[in-house]
């Protein structure tokens, strides 16, 4: 008897027992839900007291740091290229460019590279890793001989599950990198990691700032919401709109590093000015870990720290191009060794 008579027979019945098929039986219907528990604050102490018993549910700010985590691991079709720069030194690039970094290391599940392209000994591997023993000097003696992850990684070091390479570390060498080496370097990185992140040195003329800025996806600029900072800032962004699109600069990341905040200073007011020039504003609150210049570790800095950071690093991964480029070895993230 097919179930069709049975139907026709009994209905949705048999023997008083209401009739299963195969469609009942999906992944809606017979997977238990997790209860969606709150992480942190008081509603996860009151989750973790009662051990589940009472929930309180997620509160807002856990929902929008899900939000960022979300879109930080957003799919990366081709390799993206990310500038931090500013005009002068002193104001919190080389921690932006190490933070984020590691944040983005922290919650992908690709390859990210943090490159030290500063001209004067610059401090990115000191601040994560502490091991400048092999610099992109070095890398850039065997530049024609690196065809695998496995050779390039002989010149980085790891801090997390974020790479670096350090950059020159010999003071006599002031001119740093050109900016031919600077985008021969970039041309290797590219084909296997998936985000370079480049800290590019203080000032805008130097040769492997110039490559930085033709190069990147991706504009950070890093200043300080002070008079002379805010000044900075300002003169940094009609500098680039003069040598460039103005999408280029409406679409860049602007961060105030706010060491030197002063309560003199309107900081409302600077941040409304440059939200209005810039695609978003990022305040990174002064945090004492960070203050030392230290090597950095994630879990010394305050969560509003973090929160800044994390939320620098969803706008970068907002402009992340899921379209896949190229193929077989230069396929991002495919080592070809």
């Amino acid at each position: 008897m097919s179930s069709e008579d049975v139907e026709a027979d009994f209905g949705p019945f048999v023997d008083g027992v209401e009739r299963a098929d195969a469609g009942d039986l999906t992944d809606e219907t017979i997977v238990r839900r997790r209860v969606d528990r709150p992480q942190g604050g008081w509603r996860g102490a009151v989750f973790s007291a009662s051990r589940g018993l009472l929930n309180p549910g997620v509160g807002p700010e856990e929902h929008a740091q899900r939000d960022q985590v979300r879109r930080i691991r957003r799919p990366l079709g081709s390799a993206h290229q990310i500038g931090i720069t500013s005009i002068n030194g002193g104001v919190g690039k080389t921690t932006v460019a190490a933070c984020v970094g590691l944040v983005l290391a922290e919650h992908r599940g690709d390859r990210v590279v943090a490159l030290d392209a500063g001209q004067n000994a610059g401090t990115l591997a000191d601040r994560l890793t502490g091991d400048t023993s092999r610099t992109v000097r070095d890398m850039l003696g065997e530049i024609g001989s690196l065809n695998s992850l496995a050779d390039v990684s002989r010149f980085t070091s790891l801090a997390g599950r974020l790479q670096v390479l350090a950059s020159e570390q010999d003071p006599a060498m002031t001119e740093g990198i050109t900016r031919e080496e600077y985008e021969s370097v970039c041309e290797v990185l590219r084909r296997f990691y998936n985000v370079v992140i480049t800290d590019s040195g203080s000032g805008l003329v130097h040769a492997a700032v110039e490559g930085t800025l033709a190069l990147a996806h991706s504009l950070v600029i890093v200043g300080s919401p002070t008079a002379d900072g805010a000044g900075r800032v300002s003169k940094t962004l009609d500098w680039l709109l003069q040598r460039g699109p103005a999408e280029r600069v409406a679409d860049a990341v602007l961060v105030l590093t706010c060491d030197r905040a002063s309560k003199h200073v309107d900081t409302e007011r600077v941040r409304r000015h440059f939200e209005a020039r810039c695609r978003a504003v990022v305040e990174v609150p002064f945090d004492p870990h960070l203050a030392t210049g230290a090597q950095i570790d994630m879990n010394r800095i305050r969560p509003a720290t973090h929160d800044a950071f994390r939320a620098i690093a969803a706008h970068l991964a907002d402009r992340f191009d899921a379209t896949p480029v190229g193929v077989g070895a230069e396929m991002v993230g495919v080592d070809p060794s």
